[in-house]
């Protein structure tokens, strides 16, 4: 019977690092830099020799581990493959298949939002739900979907991409993925400061916006608490699209619980009431009254989904 397992998670400047036991307790964690230079090529060999050191630093034996998984900031197939990461300035890797090269143990890759889900499910705010939707709010909107206690991935690892369903026609404006009127254009960070620009610009109520130069997100949520007309007006906006988007995914999954997570997710309860409303509005009669949580793990939601993918 394996002992340990490790959960690596692959971010833009930083890969963060857990050995784990088994039975899902962190014993240690830690952080080394991403090294993007040359088309990232180091950062798999980077990842292999923090496993390799840290399995020597601790005396362990390789036959009591039982994996590495690992997140990746992109689409992930079945095989383990990325066909590129963009952030990562990767083109086609083997990522599962070059971490078992360089560590000698089993691999596992996934999708970093995915791998976030899942640990989020397995120790965190949905602890011990086996069909869970996830979705980060943050400069983009991440998602994960897990059925039966596992990660959707698809067919081109493109499963759970919650921020790129297309919610509203007509928008002129581009989404980073190309399409137009995807999610992520009004329910991320950047999103809520666009939907904000419009709304100021097409009223002339007083609200504590206008007095910003450069208004974020937080400011926006902040308004919103303190009863800003304006600000409520726009998160009301977005509550009803993503709450609307939410709706139909949980009307293929029919998820026990559906966890908010991502910087976004700081605003609270507010904002979970404000979302609630308009998914209770849309969804099929059997799922809504369905939990919507604020996610508990933050930064460490990859890490315990990698290891747990591996298990």
């Amino acid at each position: 019977m394996s002992s340990y397992c490790f959960g690596i998670d692959v971010g833009g400047t930083s890969v963060k690092c857990g050995l784990f036991k088994t039975d899902g307790t962190l014993v240690e964690k830690w952080e080394i830099p991403t090294r993007r230079e040359n088309n990232g090529d180091k950062i798999l060999p980077d990842v292999g020799d923090t496993i390799n050191n840290k399995i020597k630093e601790r005396n362990l034996d390789k036959k009591d581990i039982a994996g590495v998984g690992i997140g990746i900031p992109g689409p992930v197939n079945g095989k383990g493959e990325v066909e590129r990461a963009v952030n990562l300035y990767w083109g086609f890797k083997a990522v599962s298949k070059e971490i078992e090269e360089y560590t000698g143990l089993p691999a596992k890759a996934g999708n970093d939002a995915n791998v976030a889900a899942l640990g989020e499910a397995w120790k965190g705010a949905a602890a011990g739900a086996q069909n869970v939707i996830l979705v980060t709010l943050g400069t983009g909107v991440g998602g994960g979907i897990i059925v039966d206690g596992k990660i959707v991935a698809g067919e081109h690892g493109a499963g759970g991409e919650i921020g790129h369903a297309m919610v509203l026609r007509g928008e002129k404006e581009k989404c980073n993925c190309g399409n137009h009127g995807c999610l992520e254009q009004y329910a991320s960070a950047t999103g809520i400061v666009r939907v904000a620009g419009r709304k100021l610009a097409e009223t002339d109520e007083d609200s504590v916006l206008r007095s910003l130069s450069n208004i974020t997100a937080k400011d926006v949520l902040d308004a919103f608490k303190a009863g800003d007309k304006v600000a409520i007006d726009i998160m009301e906006y977005v509550g009803d699209l993503l709450g609307g988007a939410l709706s139909g995914f949980a009307a293929v999954v029919d998820p026990e619980a559906i966890v908010i997570g991502g910087g976004v997710s700081k605003a609270g309860q507010p904002l979970i009431d404000c979302i609630q409303k308009y998914y209770r509005e849309y969804a099929f009669p059997s799922c809504k009254n369905t939990r919507m949580l604020i996610a508990t793990l933050g930064n460490d939601a990859g890490i315990y989904g990698a290891a747990k993918m591996v298990l």
